[in-house]
């Protein structure tokens, strides 16, 4: 009786959170019939939140109306923290403690069961959010999961729809239950049939500007003049990961400039306060200009930013990749050729001069038109011809 009570106030927790005003409502203004369209995003990180705000932003700017929630607010507050505020620290402080978490989600036991336990919680609320939409799209592995619960449970009656922001699959990304899942790429495509779902690469979700070909910075104004080639470091939002053995690595290529996006990790900036060779940035708003700056990106996460260079032809390496998700993600990238994984400072410098050298063209990664926005007006259009709405399917 204390656990039954127990979970009822969670839940009404939960439901209080969700009477908090979407992340974003986007109505650009809706055409009559266009249908509705809920996505879940994430405010971990920038990757799953800014995967749903570029979704929303193409479908509205198809008459679609859409709503973009953060799946954080569905969840009580001890949950939030644990999913939000303690990622950083984990992945920075206890990088092993954050990859036994990563692996042992991926079978059944205590840590997927306490997963599955915050999904369950989260569904009065994500019910509530979706309402009478046609279609719901899920940028976040957990909220894909309580997508298939909601399912299972007979309460979901919208097309359901996960999209995979990272190179890797994993269980919580491949529920069975969920209707259509869409990768970035055909290698996570085919990474995600070890879970039995059939995938289909829609391609990329960040901004126009990343494959508009963007005027590249000054490099004066960024303390890095010359023609010495650039090496754009991307540690995420949260600027997390060993960055500063990273610089060290690149610095020992006899020529290389380094350009750091730091993120938000102001402490991290100031690291390399008055060295020549470093620039180390916050966070920018023009990242599309700073990669038509760059020479090639070392990332190691293979998040958004990854992404992004994949769509603005920046050749990319991975090295090392943080704990969990990070280094999945490299194996994956590397086992399908699109990004080496170079394990000591002199691979590292030797990938860097070869890149340099070679100045390949990027082999694209999804079909010409891929979007995972016209995957959804498509079933939009589907369930209409049919005469379906959520409300009576």
């Amino acid at each position: 009786m204390p656990a039954l009570l127990a979970e009822r106030r969670v839940r009404t927790h939960a439901r209080r959170r969700a009477a908090r005003p979407a992340v974003m409502r986007l109505v650009a203004p809706p055409v009559s019939g266009a249908g509705r369209v809920v996505i879940l995003g994430a405010t971990v990180g920038q990757g799953h939140e800014g995967a749903a705000r570029e979704l929303g932003r193409r479908l509205a700017g198809s008459g679609v109306e859409v709503t973009v929630h953060d799946y954080i607010d569905a969840v009580p507050t001890a949950a939030a923290w644990i999913l939000k505020d303690l990622y950083a620290p984990t992945v920075q402080h206890a990088p092993r403690v954050f990859d036994g978490i990563f692996r042992g989600l991926e079978r059944p036991g205590a840590l997927r069961r306490m997963a599955e336990v915050i999904c369950s919680i989260a569904e009065p609320a994500v019910e509530q959010w979706i309402g009478d939409a046609d279609v719901v799209v899920s940028t976040y592995p957990l909220a894909s999961r309580t997508l298939g619960m909601l399912r299972r449970r007979g309460r979901l009656t919208a097309t359901s729809m996960t999209y995979l922001t990272d190179p890797a699959a994993h269980t919580l990304w491949c529920d069975p239950d969920v209707d259509r899942h869409l990768t970035v790429t055909r290698a996570t495509a085919a990474d995600a049939a070890r879970y039995g779902v059939d995938a289909v690469p829609a391609g990329p979700l960040c901004g126009p500007a990343f494959s508009a070909g963007s005027d590249p910075v000054d490099r004066a104004s960024l303390g890095l003049p010359g023609p010495d080639p650039i090496v754009l470091l991307s540690a995420g939002s949260l600027g997390m990961g060993d960055v500063p053995r990273t610089v060290e690595a690149v610095l020992r290529h006899p020529r290389a400039r380094v350009l750091v996006l730091c993120g938000r990790n102001d402490a991290l900036r100031r690291r390399w306060d008055g060295d020549p060779r470093v620039a180390a940035l916050g966070w920018r708003d023009d990242v599309p200009a700073l990669m038509a700056t760059a020479d090639m990106l070392v990332h190691n996460a293979g998040g958004l930013s990854f992404t992004e260079a994949l769509v603005a032809g920046l050749p990319a390496l991975t090295y090392l990749p943080i704990p969990g998700h990070g280094r999945a993600n490299a194996a994956i990238l590397e086992r399908s050729g699109i990004a080496a994984w170079p394990r000591t400072p002199d691979e590292l410098v030797a990938a860097i001069e070869g890149r340099r050298r070679e100045r390949t063209p990027i082999v694209p990664q999804w079909a010409a038109g891929a979007d995972a926005a016209a995957v959804v007006r498509d079933e939009l259009a589907a369930r209409s011809a049919a005469g379906l709405r959520a409300s009576g399917f």
